[in-house]
C-alpha cells in the first residue's frame, strides 16, 4: 500500500495488458492477480471498481459539461464535491476561466476541449473517485504543450498516499516512483529502483 510501480518497456510488451489484468477488465487465463492474498476474482466487482481507477492514455468524455464528465466517477456527488476534487489536483481555476466554467458543454468526445484539458478531466473524475489504487496508463502521452505543466501537477497531486501503477514511456514518470518494473515480451525482465536499474 503506497507504492508507486512504474512499467515500463517497448511497444507491445504487455504494459497495458498488466494495467487492464490488475483493473479487472479481463481476468487471466492462466495464474492470478492478487491484492494480498485474495484472488481478484474472488472480489465483488463493484467493490473493485470503487477501489482501483484507471487513467488511460486519452482521456474519454462524453457529450455534456466538464461537471457532467468529472461526476461519472461518482454519479451522486454534489456540485461542491466536484468543485472540491477539482480544485485538489489544481485545476478548478483553470476550468473557471472557460466560457461556462464547469457548466461549460464539451460536446461529442470532448472536440471542445485540448488533449491536455481532457487528460485534466480524466485527474479530477479520479481525484472524485478517490480510489486506494491509481493506475496511469501512459496518462502522459497524448498531452499537448499547453496543459502539460498542469496535468504533471494534477497527477503528482492525484498520486499522494495511494497505490500507484504507472505505465510509463516518459523517464520523468518513472524516476517518480519507489520501483520500476521492466517488461518485455510479456516477461518481467527487471525490477527494482529506478536509480539502480539506470546504474545497471
Amino acid at each position: 500500500p503506497g507504492e508507486r510501480v512504474a512499467f515500463v518497456g517497448p511497444t507491445g510488451a504487455g504494459k497495458s495488458t498488466m494495467a487492464k489484468l490488475i483493473a479487472r477488465f479481463y481476468d487471466p487465463t492462466l495464474g492470478a492477480v492478487r491484492n494480498g492474498d485474495t484472488d481478484l476474482r474472488d472480489i465483488q466487482l463493484r467493490s473493485l471498481r470503487n477501489e482501483v481507477v484507471v487513467v488511460p492514455q486519452e482521456g474519454y468524455l462524453f457529450t455534456g459539461t466538464i461537471a457532467d464528465n468529472i461526476r461519472v466517477a461518482r454519479p451522486e456527488a454534489t456540485d461542491d464535491e466536484v468543485r472540491a476534487a477539482a480544485a485538489q489536483i489544481g485545476v478548478l481555476d483553470r476550468f473557471e476561466q472557460l466560457p461556462e466554467g464547469l457548466h461549460t458543454e464539451v460536446r461529442e468526445r470532448g472536440s471542445r476541449l485540448s488533449a491536455g484539458e481532457k487528460q485534466l478531466v480524466s485527474l479530477a473524475r479520479a481525484a472524485l473517485a478517490d480510489p486506494s489504487v491509481l493506475i496511469l496508463d501512459e496518462a502522459t502521452s497524448s498531452v499537448d504543450p499547453g496543459t502539460e505543466a498542469a496535468v504533471e501537477t494534477a497527477m503528482e497531486t492525484l498520486m499522494q498516499e495511494r497505490t500507484v501503477i504507472a505505465i510509463a514511456h516518459r523517464l520523468s514518470t518513472s524516476e517518480r516512483c519507489d520501483r520500476v518494473a521492466v517488461v518485455s515480451d510479456g516477461r518481467l525482465v527487471e525490477l527494482g529502483p529506478h536509480d539502480d536499474l539506470i546504474a545497471a
